[in-house]
């Protein structure tokens, strides 16, 4: 099929070569990258950057599944996060989704229903708690978040027996911390959080968070509302090791940071995937972003000023996680159309257009038959020494009660 928003254009490639001199100091060549072994590498590389084994918790209780009407009811219904799918501006329909339709003929529908992990969550766990329908058959959680629902036992076992195209998942990411052997998980893409930022507007490159905290964009700057994202950036700048054993004391120091920033009026929006909307809006010129967000960005406003880069100090690196909820009753469903996006040719059509990190072994050699550049991407398919040069970091599992102390002082900070 071909990507209805080629990658072959200039504002994709002047993205890339924006990652690979992100670092002067640190130059990444195309022969560093072919030498490192770019799919290999990045295996490595986020194994590297996985969290540390979460605290165990007591012994859980035997799931109760409902009835799987798979085989009546061919329907799935799947709930993501804003610009993470390929899409048709013209027929406002999603490609790859139509083709497992066509496919399988199950009727799968799809909404951006997440806008952040918390919020989300909070919305739907009463009702999943109480084992009503939340009208989805997938939803997808960040590793921290997947941490939680796997634990609080709100999400279905999937059978890997059934879905063999999952066998493409990177071999470092099979036995994550929060899922080992992924029982009930399977990583729908990874990514970078970074500076965002519109040169044209800006007039010079941002290249550490000292630069985003200028008097000529105090009020015109976002910061996303996934702490781990924006106050590991904060962390790192401070000189802490985010995927290591940093305490409450380097925590609150960040958390001062931003609430600084915000009282001085630097920070405009602290929000979820909707911040977006105040880059395209032009309330906003910069930010603390996520990767992907600016390739789509740059080809929605065809604006090939903004820019994307790795802050000097650093920058973080995350996974997002498809699950089953525990009251779906299309579980059959969602892991035939979860196993058709691993195949490899799926998953690059699907990353040539979100620019994310692909987690799907021979997505990079099918990239290749659609844009050689886009296959040599550090965004897409990042090598072990991109992520070592430019410090990139996963913020480290909490324990429960971190997450809980941690949440309640960020929520403090941003209103929420």
């Amino acid at each position: 099929m071909k990507p209805l928003r080629p990658p072959t254009d200039p504002v994709a490639r002047d993205l890339i070569r924006a990652a690979r001199a992100s670092a002067a100091s640190r130059p990444l060549t195309r022969r560093s990258l072919i030498g490192a072994g770019l799919l290999g590498g990045a295996a490595t590389a986020l194994s590297a950057c996985a969290p540390p084994t979460p605290p165990a918790s007591g012994g859980a209780a035997k799931l109760v599944l409902p009835k799987d009407v798979s085989d009546t009811d061919k329907v799935v219904r799947w709930a993501n996060w804003t610009a993470y799918l390929d899409y048709d501006e013209e027929t406002k329909k999603y490609p790859t989704l139509e083709a497992f339709i066509k496919k399988t003929g199950i009727k799968a529908s799809y909404t951006e229903d997440v806008d952040d992990n918390d919020s989300y969550f909070n919305k739907i766990a009463p009702q999943l708690r109480a084992k009503q329908d939340i009208g989805r058959d997938i939803f997808v959680f960040t590793d921290w978040m997947a941490n939680r629902v796997i634990r609080d036992q709100l999400a279905q076992p999937l059978e890997l027996i059934r879905m063999p195209h999952a066998a493409n998942l990177l071999d470092a990411l099979k036995d994550v911390s929060f899922d080992p052997g992924r029982q009930y998980s399977l990583t729908w893409q990874s990514g970078f959080a970074g500076i965002g930022y519109d040169k044209s507007k800006v007039g010079r490159e941002l290249k550490s968070l000292d630069d985003l905290w200028a008097d000529d964009l105090k009020g015109k700057i976002v910061v996303l509302s996934e702490f781990r994202d924006t106050l590991g950036l904060i962390m790192l700048s401070q000189g802490v090791d985010i995927s290591g054993g940093f305490g409450k004391q380097q925590f609150e120091a960040a958390v001062a940071e931003i609430d600084k920033r915000i009282s001085d009026g630097y920070i405009r929006r602290v929000k979820g995937n909707s911040y977006l909307e105040d880059l395209k809006s032009g309330n906003a010129i910069a930010g603390i972003v996520w990767s992907g967000d600016l390739f789509i960005l740059r080809a929605e406003t065809e604006n090939d000023n903004w820019q994307f880069t790795i802050p000097e100090s650093g920058g973080t690196l995350w996974s997002d996680n498809m699950m089953v909820p525990i009251t779906s009753t299309h579980r059959k469903n969602a892991m035939a159309i979860m196993d058709y996006y691993y195949q490899p040719q799926v998953a690059a059509e699907v990353a040539a257009w979100v620019n994310y990190v692909c987690p799907v072994q021979g997505a990079q050699a099918e990239m290749e038959k659609i844009d050689p550049d886009l296959a040599e991407s550090p965004f897409i398919f990042p090598s072990e020494s991109y992520l070592k040069d430019n410090n990139i970091k996963g913020f480290r599992a909490l324990s429960p009660q971190e997450d809980q102390d941690y949440s309640a002082a960020w929520a403090k900070v941003v209103g929420n």
